[in-house]
């Protein structure tokens, strides 16, 4: 019994070290490439849900009033994030690899943060304004749409 205990602690031992170099790994990354990764993230989380808007104001996809409200709400919390906290010294397109950031984001920051407090205020009880059908949605697309447009003139390379 004292054998199976040693190797079944071994075992949970070895398995927490080999769990733990792939967190040593990510701890070692630089400010800049992580700050880059969560700006990827963030951008998707916003896509995957505008998406979904876009789609049923196209009809692309059966309006749905749960799924519409859903989206919607999760573009209103991704908005009170405070993303341009992760638009760091070094990330810009000119300096980092994978980066869309145009270098005029830190030459106006206030204009910058102005833009996207902008696409908070036209997220500002999407999830209700979805509600009632395909019309409904596609005004919250083309507010979020215009909010959204306004930043990227400005501050995100043409890919």
């Amino acid at each position: 019994m004292p054998q199976e205990r040693n190797d079944d602690m071994r075992l949970i031992l070895t398995a927490a070290a080999l769990a733990a170099v792939p967190l040593a790994s990510l701890a070692q990354d630089d400010p800049v490439t992580q700050a880059i990764e969560a700006r990827h993230g963030f951008y998707q989380m916003l896509a995957i849900n505008m998406g979904t808007l876009s789609g049923m104001a196209k009809g692309e996809l059966a309006y749905d009033e749960a799924a519409a409200s859903r989206a919607a709400a999760n573009i209103e919390a991704l908005t009170q994030y405070d993303l341009p906290s992760l638009f760091v010294e070094g990330s810009s397109s000119a300096e980092a690899q994978d980066s869309a950031a145009k270098p005029d984001i830190w030459s106006n920051p206030e204009d910058f943060r102005t833009k996207f407090a902008g696409l908070g205020e036209a997220a500002t009880g999407a999830s209700d304004a979805v509600k009632g059908g395909a019309g409904e949605v596609g005004a919250v697309v083309q507010k979020l749409g215009g909010a959204c447009k306004a930043c990227h003139d400005n501050y995100r390379e043409k890919s």
